[in-house]
C-alpha cells in the first residue's frame, strides 16, 4: 500500500500521452529542420553560385546533430539513470526546444555572411543534444510503465511519435507553400514553423511535469543500484550490448532517411518533381508509417527476433527493387514511398522495446539512448549525402545496394541478441546478458 504522502503511479493515459507527446514534439522539431533543409538552407545560408555544392553543404549541417547525439545521450542518460526519468526528460525536451526556436531568429548568409551557417550548425547542435536525451527517456517511460505482456505495446507510442511529427512538419511546409508566394516564403515563412514549436514544446513540458517517476527505476533506486558513472558501466559491462543494439538499429535509420530526405532531394532535383507535389507524396506515406507501427507492435508481443529480423529480410529486398520504383513515374514513386515507410514502421515499432530490454535498470536510460545514437551517426548523419554522392557518381541503383547492406548489418546484429520478450525489466541482477556471443 502507498503512504498517503506518496504520489499516485502513473495511470496508462498519463504515461502513454506523456512519452507521444514529447517525442511528437521532438519529432516535429527535427523534421522541420530536415525539410528545410533541402528546400530553405542551400539558399538563404550558404553562398548563391552552385546550387548542388549548396545543398551538401546544407545537408552537412543536418548531419551535425547526429555527431550530437551520442554527448546528449551521455549527458541526460547519466542524470536519468542517476536521479531519474521525469526531470532528465524535461531538460531534454527544454533543450530540443530552445535550439529549434534560435533558428527561426537567426540572420542570412546575405545579412551576416559565414557566420549564418556557423549559426545555424550551432542550433543544429543543440537540437542534437536535446534529441540525444529525449528519445531513450520516452522510451523508458513507456516501458517502465507497461503491464506484462504489454511492453511492445506501451513501446510502440513513443515511436508514433516520429510519423506524427514529420506529418505535421511536412504539413505546415505545404501549407505555407501554397499560401505564400516563393518570396514570401523565403523572407519570413519558412521561419513561422520554427518559432511555432515554442509553443508545442511549452505543451510537452507541461505533460511531462505532471507524471511521476517510473516504478521499475523508483524500485531501483530504493534498493540503491544507481551506478556512479552509466557510461563507464555501459562500455564496461554491457559493451555486446550496445555492439548489437547499434547494429538492430542501423537499417531503421538508413532507411528512414533515405525516404524522407534523399528521396525529397533526388525528386525535386534530378526528377523535376514540383517541391509540394513530392511532399504530398511523402505525407501519404508517412500514413502508412503510421499505421504499421502498432501492427509491429502487436506482432513483436509474441517475440522480438523473429519480427525483427523478417522485416530486416524484407528491406534488404526492397533496396535491391528501390531505383526501379523510384523511377517509375508518378505511380511507381509513391508506391516506393508507400512501401519503404510501411516497413519503416513496422522495423520501429518495436525498435524501442527491443533496446530498452537489452540493459539492466541502473543502466538502461544510457545504454539504450546511446545505441540509438551511434546508429544515427553510422545510418543517418550521412546517408543523404552518400545517398547522393552514389546516385551522381554511380547510379541511382547504388543507393538501394546502401540499404541492402545496411538491412544485412541489422540482421546481424538481431542474430547477436537473445529474445528478450520475458525478460523482467524491474530484476535486481545487473548483467550483460543479452547478447549471445558479443559479450
Amino acid at each position: 500500500m502507498p503512504k498517503p504522502s506518496e504520489k499516485p503511479r502513473n495511470t496508462p493515459r498519463q504515461v502513454l500521452f506523456a512519452s507521444l507527446v514529447g517525442t511528437t514534439v521532438e519529432f516535429f522539431d527535427f523534421y522541420i529542420y530536415a525539410t528545410a533543409a533541402v528546400i530553405v538552407f542551400p539558399l538563404l545560408f550558404f553562398p548563391a553560385g552552385d546550387a548542388t555544392a549548396a545543398t551538401l553543404q546544407s545537408l552537412a549541417t543536418f548531419a551535425i546533430a547526429f555527431i550530437a547525439r551520442p554527448i546528449g545521450s551521455a549527458l541526460f542518460g547519466h542524470f536519468g539513470d542517476r536521479i531519474g526519468r521525469k526531470t532528465t526528460l524535461v531538460l531534454a525536451l527544454s533543450t530540443m526546444g530552445l535550439s529549434t526556436v534560435a533558428v527561426g531568429v537567426l540572420p542570412t548568409y546575405k545579412m551576416v555572411g559565414v557566420a549564418a551557417p556557423l549559426l545555424l550548425a550551432l542550433c543544429r547542435f543543440g537540437q542534437g543534444i536535446g534529441l540525444g536525451g529525449e528519445w531513450g527517456g520516452a522510451v523508458l517511460l513507456a516501458t517502465e510503465n507497461a503491464p506484462p505482456g504489454k511492453r511492445a505495446w506501451y513501446g510502440m507510442f513513443p515511436q508514433l511519435g516520429a510519423p506524427i511529427g514529420f506529418f505535421f512538419s511536412s504539413a505546415i511546409f505545404l501549407l505555407l507553400s501554397n499560401v505564400l508566394t516563393p518570396a514570401q516564403f523565403l523572407s519570413f515563412g519558412w521561419r513561422l514553423p520554427f518559432l511555432a514549436s515554442g509553443v508545442l514544446v511549452l505543451l510537452g513540458l507541461y505533460v511531462r511535469l505532471t507524471i511521476t517517476e517510473t516504478p521499475v527505476f523508483a524500485a531501483s533506486l530504493a534498493r540503491k543500484e544507481p551506478v556512479k558513472v552509466p557510461i563507464f558501466a555501459v562500455i564496461r559491462n554491457h559493451f555486446g550490448a550496445l555492439v548489437a543494439g547499434t547494429l538492430t538499429c542501423l537499417a531503421t535509420f538508413v532507411l528512414f532517411y533515405l525516404m524522407i530526405v534523399f528521396t525529397l532531394t533526388w525528386a525535386t532535383t534530378a526528377l523535376h518533381y514540383p517541391k509540394t507535389t513530392f511532399l504530398e507524396m511523402q505525407l501519404v506515406g508517412v500514413i502508412f508509417f503510421a499505421l504499421t507501427i502498432p501492427a509491429a507492435a502487436v506482432l513483436a508481443e509474441r517475440g522480438r527476433k523473429p519480427v525483427m529480423i523478417a522485416i530486416s529480410v524484407g528491406i534488404a529486398i526492397f533496396g535491391l527493387f528501390f531505383s526501379t520504383m523510384f523511377q517509375a513515374g508518378h505511380a511507381g514513386a509513391l508506391a516506393m514511398l508507400i512501401v519503404g515507410l510501411s516497413l519503416m514502421g513496422l522495423t520501429y515499432g518495436p525498435l524501442g522495446t527491443v533496446l530498452s530490454e537489452l540493459f539492466p535498470t541502473p543502466v538502461r536510460y544510457t545504454g539504450s539512448s546511446l545505441a540509438f545514437s551511434i546508429a544515427g551517426i553510422l545510418g543517418a548523419s550521412l546517408t543523404p549525402y552518400i545517398a547522393t554522392k552514389l546516385a551522381t557518381v554511380y547510379g541511382l541503383q547504388y543507393v538501394g545496394y546502401y540499404l541492402s547492406a545496411a538491412a544485412v548489418l541489422t540482421i546481424c546484429g538481431l542474430l547477436a541478441i537473445r529474445e528478450t520478450s520475458k525478460d523482467d525489466l524491474a530484476a535486481a541482477t545487473v548483467i550483460d546478458a543479452p547478447v549471445e556471443g558479443l559479450g
